[in-house]
């Protein structure tokens, strides 16, 4: 029976179809001695035919590829079939009985093709699957240190300007100080000198009186006037004593340029060692029961408190629950430093306690659903008023005060970062929506809106956080879970695993993992870094209904709250 040619399947192909005789069924098996591609019932029949009988029939996926037509270049109607193991040399089958390839091992050329095949392909896989988009990502990193180290060094200039204006009015007030000083000094040695001139003039109109008096002495006729009137013993004042001035001295600076230097502050390349840029492992392993953190990773993060290594289950483990006073129930939940809680519900209570749930204050926000209050690295609380748009900033001694003003936006969420102490904001209009970074002192520094394709990044941030790496993960009821990194440049978006994905809550870990709420499915979401999905925790056997919030200790616990009750559950799901 003639078999027709094997339909090689192209790359718009949905499905292979089986090559014998007209039969379109799909195709499962590969006979490799003819390299049919064959159905299962097909397959039986090819089997039947008496010379096929020892043809090698396999898993499509298992198949060998048929050589190339190549003919041999010394017997020019012979195909290269055969490879020499001896010569390392592919050879036709007459050539294999020449005296030169006597005694020499052959083996069947195809199978050295097919495996140098799969070994292509599985190269080409690496290269398409690993180390172009790895090369992408390392690319990425360069152009965005570039963007860091430019902004680093306008901030240099920005100080050594400001240095050098201030060295410039200090000068000034010194010059003015001085000028004062010497006017003051000229002044006091004029007015002296005025006096001692006086001083003269009145010696001066005496002499002039007495040059008279003996003048008309000496003209008189009557000699009485030398007897009766002229003093015998004739004293005239002795000319005053005056002083001369003493002048001020000008004691001249003795610097050079170094000295300047050392005033303005001086440029030096740092004597770190550059890092080498982490390339991810190109086999990323398949969860099973833990993941660790490498040490690398807590060198690199300065926000992991131990060097122990850590594992992570795929479950979490219920440490304890507690109801918290003054609450209705728990959208949003942050912590500080001091191991204290602060605890919202939709009805703009907010509520601070300790790790067992006991009330130590309590104040009343316009705040809602959202993640609007955070705790800065001075324990001051930080929360949103969405109806005045503003922030508001309330210090360790309860002093509440108006920290920025947000203008025509209206602030949803915050998080005070935890490496820098910047303010991160998710904030809309009637047609936007985008997140603002603030510093310490409430100046704005970055604005992020849109991705690198003009499109919106945002719907509705009601939650937002940082991840050790400087990612901003923000919380999206209309977008999902959307990441950008450090510079604003969109990293990627987390969608769910169903239809229906409406995340609240979220937080991330000491090892970079991120935890999101998500309301549709009732679960909490465990991602990585990158997005991508370790694990759905917590059930509702195990009590979990409506997850609304979520935060992390630095002891590995999460807590959660649900929005059908004013309980917090603390879980241990890192060792």
């Amino acid at each position: 029976m003639a078999l027709s040619k094997p339909k090689i399947p192209g790359t718009a192909q949905h499905f292979l179809e089986c090559g014998f005789e007209d039969c379109e069924r799909n195709c499962e098996f590969y006979c490799n001695s003819c390299h049919q591609q064959l159905c299962k019932p097909c397959r039986d029949q090819h089997l039947k035919i008496p010379e096929n009988k020892n043809h090698e029939v396999v898993l499509y996926q298992q198949r060998r590829h048929q050589l190339p037509v190549m003919k041999c270049k010394i017997h020019p109607t012979k195909e290269i079939d055969i490879y020499c193991k001896d010569c390392n040399i592919p050879l036709c089958s007459k050539c294999s009985t020449m005296q030169e390839h006597q005694r020499h091992c052959f083996v069947d050329l195809e199978t050295i093709y097919t495996d140098k095949f799969e070994l292509c392909k599985k190269e080409l896989s690496k290269i398409h699957n690993y180390f172009v988009p790895t090369s992408h990502d390392l690319q990425r990193e360069v152009r965005e240190d570039a963007t860091e180290v430019k902004q680093i060094m306008d901030s240099i200039r920005t100080s050594m300007k400001a240095e050098a204006e201030s060295l410039k009015n200090m000068v000034d007030t010194v010059l003015s100080e001085n000028m004062e000083e010497l006017n003051q000094i000229e002044q006091s040695l004029l007015e002296k000198l005025k006096s001692q001139e006086k001083t003269f003039d009145d010696y001066i109109a005496y002499l002039s009186d007495l040059v008279k008096e003996f003048q008309s002495y000496l003209s008189s006729t009557e000699l009485t006037n030398f007897t009766t009137k002229l003093p015998e013993n004739l004293k005239i004042k002795s000319i005053p004593e005056t002083t001369k001035p003493v002048t001020p001295e000008f004691s001249s600076a003795q610097y050079n340029k170094n000295d300047v230097a050392k005033l303005l502050g001086k440029v030096f390349k740092s004597d770190r060692k550059a890092e080498l840029r982490r390339v991810k492992p190109m086999e990323i392993p398949t969860i099973a029961t833990s993941i660790k953190s490498t040490s690398e990773q807590t060198k690199q993060d300065k926000h992991v408190k131990s060097d122990k290594k850590q594992t992570m289950s795929l479950s979490a483990t219920k440490v304890r629950k507690f109801r918290v006073p003054g609450v209705d129930n728990a959208f949003h939940v942050s912590l500080d430093q001091s191991h204290r809680l602060w605890i919202s519900d939709i009805n703009s209570n907010l509520v601070q306690t300790d790790l067992q749930g006991n009330v130590i204050q309590k104040i009343e926000t316009s705040g809602g659903t959202q993640g609007y209050h955070t705790v800065t690295q001075n324990e001051d609380l930080i929360f949103t008023d969405y109806d005045k748009n503003v922030i508001n900033r309330i210090t360790q001694d309860n002093n509440i005060t108006e920290f920025i003003k947000t203008g025509d936006w209206r602030p949803l969420s915050i998080h005070s970062s935890h490496i820098n102490g910047d303010l991160l904001v998710g904030m809309v209009t009637d047609e936007e929506a985008k997140v603002t970074r603030y510093n310490k002192t409430g100046k704005e520094l970055q604005s992020i809106q849109r991705d690198n394709k003009g499109q919106e990044l945002y719907g509705e941030p009601n939650y937002i956080t940082e991840n050790i790496n400087g990612d901003i993960c923000t919380s999206d009821y209309y977008k999902g879970v959307v990441v950008v990194n450090k510079s604003g440049q969109h990293r990627f978006s987390y969608t769910g695993q169903k239809s229906k994905f409406h995340p609240y809550g979220i937080c991330t870990d000491v090892i970079g993992h991120i935890l999101v709420c998500d309301t549709d499915s009732k679960f909490l979401h465990l991602l990585d870094q990158d997005g991508q999905l370790l694990s759905l925790l917590l059930t509702k056997q195990q009590g979990v209904y409506n997850p609304g919030s979520v935060c992390v200790d630095d002891e590995n616990n999460f807590y959660l709250g649900q929005y059908h009750a004013n309980t917090l559950t603390v879980y241990k799901y890192l060792e």
